[in-house]
C-alpha cells in the first residue's frame, strides 16, 4: 500500500470513529492505534545488538517480604566482575520476571555495546516483582521491603557499589521506577546509597482508581497512596532530587497519562512522546538512553 493510500485510509477511518461524540472518541483511540500498527505507521521495533555480552548470572532464594521464592539476576560488561560496579536496577512489566530484562530486552547486550562505545561500566540488576505494581499489597506481598531488606544486602554481599544507584523499568516497571524515585526523594525508600536517576518507558499510570487494571491496586486508598504519581511526582526538588527520563509511544494506551506526568515534573524529564506502541521493540529502543542516563548520573 502506498504512503498516500495509507494516509487516506487512516484519515477516513479516524473520521468514522469520532462520529457519536466523546464516547466514540474513547473507543476510537485504541482502534486507530491498532490500524496504525497494521499499516506500519509510527512503529518502533529495535532489536538488541550482538555485542558479545557475558550471560546474566541468576540467584534464587526464599523471600520473607514476598512470601515466595524470588529470583534476581545481574549482568556486567565484558571483562568486569561485580566488584565495585554501580547498579542500574531494572523493574519488569506485568506478567514478566527477572529474566525479562535480558531475555526480552537484551539489556546485557546493550550494556556491552554501551561500554564498548566508551560509556562508563555498570551492572544491570533485575528481580522478580510479580504483578504487584511494585508496592506493598494487602495480601502481605511487599516488593518494596524485598528490595530494601533482601535484594540490597545480597547486592552488597556480591560486591556491587551501592553508594549511588539508578533505576529503570517499562510498563508496570516504569510505574515502579517512578514510584521508587518519589519514595526515595521523600526519604521513604532508603535501602542504602542514593538514588540518582530513574528512567521509565510506557509507565503504567492511571488517571483514577476506577481506571486501573484488574488487581493492580487494592482499592482507592491504595491507589491514592501509591498510584497517584501524576498529581505529585515528588522527584524534582530538595537534596534527594532524582534525574528523570520518561518516554512513551504515541500509540500506547498510557500516552496521555505519561504526558500529564511529564507536564507535572519540574524540571521536565528527558525522553518524550514519540513513535511507538506498548511493545518490546519500542522498549528496546529506550535501553541505550537508559544506560547513558544511568552512566552519567552514577559517575557525576
Amino acid at each position: 500500500m502506498s504512503r498516500t493510500s495509507r494516509r487516506a485510509l487512516l484519515a477516513g477511518t479516524a473520521g468514522v470513529l469520532v462520529v457519536g461524540g466523546a464516547g466514540a472518541l474513547a473507543v476510537g483511540d485504541p482502534l486507530r492505534a491498532g490500524l496504525r500498527r497494521r499499516l506500519g505507521i509510527g512503529q518502533v521495533d529495535v532489536t538488541a545488538p550482538a555485542a558479545g555480552a557475558p550471560a546474566p548470572v541468576y540467584t534464587t532464594s526464599a523471600s520473607t517480604a514476598r512470601g515466595r521464592d524470588v529470583t534476581w539476576g545481574w549482568a556486567g560488561p565484558p571483562g568486569h566482575g561485580p566488584r565495585d560496579l554501580p547498579v542500574l536496577l531494572t523493574l519488569h512489566g506485568r506478567g514478566a520476571d527477572a529474566h525479562a530484562a535480558f531475555e526480552q530486552l537484551g539489556m546485557h547486550e546493550f550494556l556491552a555495546a554501551h561500554v564498548a562505545a566508551g560509556g562508563p561500566p555498570l551492572a544491570v540488576v533485575s528481580v522478580d516483582g510479580g504483578s504487584t505494581y511494585w508496592h506493598p499489597r494487602a495480601d502481605g506481598d511487599d516488593p518494596l521491603a524485598m528490595l530494601a531488606t533482601e535484594l540490597w544486602p545480597a547486592l552488597a554481599a556480591t560486591g556491587f557499589d551501592l553508594s549511588r544507584w539508578a533505576v529503570a523499568g517499562w510498563s508496570m516497571g516504569g510505574f515502579g521506577a517512578l514510584l521508587l524515585a518519589r519514595e526515595a526523594a521523600a526519604g521513604r525508600f532508603a535501602p542504602g546509597g542514593t538514588l540518582v536517576a530513574a528512567a521509565a518507558g510506557s509507565p503504567a499510570l492511571f488517571a483514577s482508581p476506577g481506571a486501573t487494571s484488574a488487581g493492580s491496586f487494592d482499592g482507592p486508598d491504595d491507589w491514592h497512596r501509591y498510584g497517584d504519581l501524576v498529581t505529585a511526582p515528588g522527584t524534582g526538588d530538595g537534596p534527594r532530587a532524582v534525574v528523570l527520563s520518561v518516554s512513551c509511544g504515541r500509540d500506547d494506551p498510557f500516552r496521555e497519562q505519561t504526558q500529564r506526568y511529564r507536564d507535572a515534573c519540574h524540571p521536565t524529564p528527558a525522553g518524550g512522546i514519540g513513535d511507538g506502541a506498548h511493545t518490546t521493540g519500542y522498549w528496546r529502543s529506550l535501553v541505550p538512553d537508559w544506560l547513558r542516563l544511568a552512566g552519567a548520573a552514577l559517575t557525576a
